[in-house]
């Protein structure tokens, strides 16, 4: 009597094992490398708008770097004040994978424990966080105000030919109060 190995159980088994096993190698790698086609330097120049319509010129730069575990965005604003004065500001957050995918939590500062974690909005720090949606990149920044009102930033880098295209809106209280979109050149 001759037995096929085909027909077997054995065989059914093995082969369930090593289909389950490539898929998870492939889910594994899709999930890390969702940041790799961000990654670079990025710069730009941009007017500002405010809700009563004032706009401010304004030089901007991002880099994006995978990091163990994540990612970094870095950033820097110049801005040109009317009166001839320049303010430069610079931030710079690293972002891990979260228990959802394509959503990532800021890791702005180290506990007790050496563990990376959010600030804390309810003393005044920004609650911040991002997230991969197709080609964009979101970078959201929430602050809690001492009356309890809030402020909301978004920032949405969305890749485009030669650099991203760059979208930030303010809101408080559910009010945009500045927005701005400008593209940002591939360095």
């Amino acid at each position: 009597m001759r037995v096929s190995l085909l027909k077997s159980p054995l065989y059914t088994l093995a082969l369930l094992f090593a289909a389950s096993f490539w898929l998870a190698v492939f889910v594994q790698n899709a999930q890390a490398t969702g940041i790799e086609p961000f990654v670079g330097d990025y710069t730009g120049s941009a007017d500002v708008v405010d809700a009563d319509g004032t706009a401010t010129p304004r030089d901007m730069s991002v880099s994006i770097q995978e990091i163990r575990g994540g990612f970094n965005v870095s950033w820097t604003t110049t801005t040109y004040k009317a009166d001839g004065r320049i303010k430069d500001e610079k931030y710079s957050v690293d972002f891990q994978s979260s228990d959802r995918p394509d959503v990532y939590s800021a890791a702005m500062k180290r506990n007790v424990f050496g563990h990376e974690v959010p600030l804390d909005p309810m003393k005044g720090e920004p609650f911040v966080w991002g997230r991969i949606e197709g080609d964009t990149l979101t970078v959201f920044s929430l602050f809690i105000a001492e009356n309890g009102g809030y402020e909301l930033q978004q920032f949405d880098r969305t890749l485009a030919d030669g650099g991203l295209d760059l979208s930030f809106s303010r809101f408080r209280d559910g009010v945009k109060s500045r927005s701005v979109e400008t593209f940002l050149q591939r360095e």
